[in-house]
C-alpha cells in the first residue's frame, strides 16, 4: 500500500494517462469529484482527496446559503466522493481527527481566507457574497492558483510569507509557497507529522549505525538501561546481577517480568551483524527449561531469517524476537541514549473558554 500522498501523485498521473476513465467534465462534479467506485477498484488506486479537491465541491455544498456544522460536511464529502467507511474513518497519524475531518476544515480555512466562505459560528460554515458569485461560473478546480485570484487570499499568503521570513525555522519549512508536489497539497498537521516520520526514520539508522560500533560493554549497558526502564529486572544493579556477558559481544540471563520476581524471563541479547537464523533461536529454546523460564526475549542488533521467526512462532512457550530495527524503536520511545531536541507545541481555539457562564 502507499501513502497518501503516494496515492495522490499516482492518481493525478493515472488520470493524465487515461483520460478515457478520468475525463475533464462530468455530469455535477469535476472528474477527481465524481470518481467512481467502480473505477477505484478497476484501477485499485485510491487516496483520500486532497484539501484543495475539496474546496470547490466544498462550496457547492455550501450553495444553499445556510449554516453547516463541519461534522455534517465531512459525512457529505465523504458521499460526495464515495469513500468507504474505512477511509471515512482513517485517523491521522497522532491524532483522533480523521483525515476527511482535518482535510475538509483546512479547505474551509482557505475559503474563508479567500472571503468565500465565512465561520459562522464554532465549526460552521456558511458561504459569502462572493462565493455565490464564483458559483455562477465556477472554475474547473478550486486550488491554491485559483485563490490567488482573490485580493483577501493573496494578502493572507504575503502576510504569512513575510512572517515566515523573519523566523529561522521558516526558513527551512515555508508554508507560504509550499512545492508544488503531492507533499504541497497536504495540511500543515499532515506536513508535520511527515517531517516527524523522516525524522524518525534517520534517528533509527543513525541508532544502528551507533549500536554497531560501541564496545560489547556499552551494548551490555543500552540492554540493561532498556530493560529497567521498560519495567523489568527490577533496579539498574539488578538486573546487572544476573546477567553475563557472553563470548559473542551480547548478554545472556534471566531478569524478574516484575519488582516481586512472580515470574523470570530469560534474556539473550547478541550485538551481531549478520542475521540469527533457526539454530540460535532453537540453542536458546533449549536453554530456556534450564533456566526455569517460560518466557523470552532474544535481542539482535541485526534481524531475523524467516525460518528463525516461523520456528519462534510455533513455539508453545512466548519467544519474543526483537530485531535491530525494533530495538532502536524501543530506545527512543523509552529515552536510552537520545535526547530531546526540540518541541513544538500546537495550540487551537479553546471554546470553552469563551462560552458564556
Amino acid at each position: 500500500m502507499q501513502t497518501a500522498g503516494g496515492y495522490s501523485i499516482a492518481w493525478r498521473r493515472e488520470r493524465r494517462s487515461n483520460p478515457r476513465i478520468f475525463p475533464d467534465k462530468l455530469p455535477w462534479k469535476d472528474g477527481f469529484t465524481n470518481l467512481t467506485l467502480r473505477v477505484r477498484k478497476e484501477l485499485d488506486l485510491w487516496a483520500s482527496p486532497t484539501y484543495d479537491e475539496m474546496a470547490l465541491p466544498l462550496l457547492k455544498l455550501l450553495a444553499d446559503g445556510q449554516e453547516h456544522h463541519q461534522r455534517d460536511l465531512s459525512a457529505q464529502m465523504g458521499d460526495v466522493f464515495q469513500l468507504s467507511e474505512e477511509e471515512r474513518n482513517r485517523l491521522l497519524p497522532s491524532s483522533q481527527s480523521t483525515t476527511v475531518r482535518n482535510r475538509l476544515g483546512w479547505a474551509g480555512f482557505h475559503l474563508r481566507k479567500a472571503g468565500l466562505a465565512e465561520l459562522s459560528r464554532e465549526a460552521t460554515l456558511r458561504i459569502t457574497p462572493e462565493g455565490l458569485k464564483l458559483l455562477q461560473n465556477p472554475p474547473a478546480r478550486l486550488d491554491r492558483q485559483a485563490l490567488m485570484t482573490f485580493e483577501p487570499f493573496r494578502k493572507f499568503i504575503l502576510e504569512q510569507k513575510q512572517r515566515n521570513q523573519r523566523t529561522a525555522a521558516a526558513k527551512a519549512f515555508d508554508t507560504a509557497e509550499p512545492a508544488s508536489t503531492g507533499d504541497g497539497e497536504a495540511t500543515p498537521e499532515e506536513r508535520i507529522e511527515a517531517a516527524f516520520t523522516e525524522l524518525r526514520e534517520t534517528l533509527v539508522a543513525d541508532l544502528l549505525a551507533k549500536l554497531a560500533t560501541i564496545n560489547p560493554f556499552r551494548f551490555e549497558q543500552v540492554v540493561l538501561d532498556l530493560l529497567v526502564k521498560m519495567g523489568y529486572g527490577g533496579s539498574r544493579k539488578e538486573a546487572a546481577a544476573v546477567t553475563q556477558k557472553t563470548n559473542d559481544e551480547g548478554i545472556d540471563g534471566v531478569i524478574n517480568e516484575d519488582r516481586l520476581g512472580l515470574d523470570v524471563i530469560y534474556v539473550q541479547a547478541k550485538r551481531w551483524k549478520q542475521n540469527v537464523g533457526r539454530p540460535e533461536i532453537q540453542n536458546f529454546v533449549g536453554a530456556l527449561a534450564g533456566k526455569k523460564a517460560s518466557k523470552g526475549v532474544f535481542i539482535t542488533t541485526s534481524g531475523f531469517h524467516d525460518n528463525a521467526k516461523d520456528y519462534a512462532a510455533g513455539l508453545h512457550q512466548k519467544v519474543i524476537l526483537v530485531d535491530g530495527r525494533r530495538l532502536a524503536e524501543l530506545m527512543i520511545e523509552h529515552g536510552i541514549g537520545v535526547a530531546e531536541e526540540h518541541a513544538y507545541h500546537v495550540k487551537k481555539i479553546d471554546s470553552d473558554y469563551f462560552e458564556d457562564n
